[in-house]
């Protein structure tokens, strides 16, 4: 019998050498995931060995938190919680503040926007669940997550919470959704946001990282690999050349969520358009309407109040369990392979970013106002 050497050499090859390559690519990919994980945890260990106890932070990629100025960097805020803004904004009712009380049910709904904290918030509410004996419901991880909805997507996601057994929380990456187009009690909503161009540099490097595309690949086996170009491409490089993915016009319509007036005006066309001020109008009224509380990553402390006065229903214990569990939560979703932005390319696209920070401050202006009238001795 004749062996030739092509014969032999189908037999262990595949036929197709894209597939090969790929799965070599992915194979050592996943090797490198676990021979860097001992190191990240090592690294968390020791991060959270020098920091001082109870610092206020969620993610290892969050700009730093209030209070905290290490000379890196500049504030991205001012702390409204001095005599001099109590006297401006005069005596306030934290009754007329908040929205809770116009809930009918003791639905709460966490549409969570990706890269401020949302992960870690979402498992606070895991474990307040226990304490509080309310019910707790996530959406399952999506191949593509669609936060714009058809007619029927939305009516079907009203029903859906409308349908739970109050007290319980869901939480989904979803626009707002108004319920009473469909007859059906508004949920209590909650949320958080960060400032506009620091989540967008966190979401940057978070599709990057090797775990996240390890993750995706496992769960959805038919997902392409990132070409690895793209994931050697930094952040600084992408603005400077000026990269499709990196440029921020008004009224473009995204496709990395890097819109975030988009998650509070809601499902109207209009309110798809970066930076426009159409959208920026919208999600400042429907936060003032409807959200009890839009959390600031930035000012954990004052969030964690706030939500523990305005809606202790689902966050009685919120600071205690959060600390308690600090070391637990402060390393979910913390990215060690995100590298530091220069300042000049930060400032380059905050000019793109007008209303997108307008709207960021005037969260943070309403949850200071919010925290401010309940008239509390000391800074949380």
């Amino acid at each position: 019998m004749v062996f030739s050497r092509s014969g032999v050499m189908r037999q262990y090859v595949p036929k197709r050498w894209s597939e090969f390559i790929s799965l070599l690519f992915l194979s050592t990919t996943f090797f490198l995931f676990l021979q860097t994980r001992d190191l990240s945890l090592q690294l968390s260990n020791e991060r959270m060995r020098h920091t001082a106890e109870g610092e206020e932070y969620i993610e290892a990629e969050a700009p730093y938190m209030e209070g905290e100025n290490d000379g890196k960097g500049r504030p991205i805020h001012r702390d409204l919680s001095t005599a001099k803004e109590r006297e401006y904004y005069g005596k306030l009712d934290p009754m007329e503040l908040n929205n809770t009380k116009n809930a009918k049910k003791e639905i709460l709904f966490f549409n969570r926007v990706p890269k401020v904290g949302s992960q870690t918030t979402m498992e606070l509410l895991k474990s307040l669940s226990i304490k509080n004996n309310f019910h707790y419901h996530k959406d399952r991880t999506q191949k593509t997550e669609t936060i714009k909805l058809s007619y029927n997507e939305e009516k079907w996601l009203s029903n859906l919470l409308d349908f739970f057994n109050p007290p319980s929380v869901y939480v989904k990456h979803v626009c707002f959704v108004n319920f009473t187009q469909f007859n059906l009690d508004m949920p209590i909503y909650v949320n958080m946001v960060r400032d506009p161009v620091e989540r967008v540099i966190s979401w940057y490097y978070y599709v990057r990282a090797p775990w996240y595309f390890v993750e995706r690949k496992r769960a959805f086996p038919d997902l392409p690999l990132p070409n690895p170009n793209w994931l050697k491409k930094d952040y600084d490089t992408c603005v400077r050349r000026g990269d499709k993915e990196c440029r921020y016009q008004d009224g473009d319509e995204r496709d990395d969520f890097g819109q975030l007036t988009e998650f509070f005006c809601g499902q109207d066309d209009d309110c798809t358009g970066f930076n426009t001020e159409v959208a920026m109008r919208k999600a400042k009224e429907n936060v003032e309407k409807h959200y009890a509380v839009v959390g600031v990553l930035e000012e954990l402390n004052k969030t964690l109040t706030v939500l523990e006065h305005y809606v202790p229903r689902f966050f009685k214990g919120a600071k205690d369990v959060y600390y308690n569990e600090v070391k637990i939560f402060s390393k979910i979703n913390r990215n060690i392979y995100k590298p530091t932005t220069a300042e000049a390319t930060k400032d380059i696209v905050r000019k793109n970013f007008t209303r997108e920070l307008e709207f960021f401050d005037f969260c943070k202006q309403r949850l200071h106002k919010q925290y401010l009238a309940l008239n509390l001795d000391k800074k949380p």
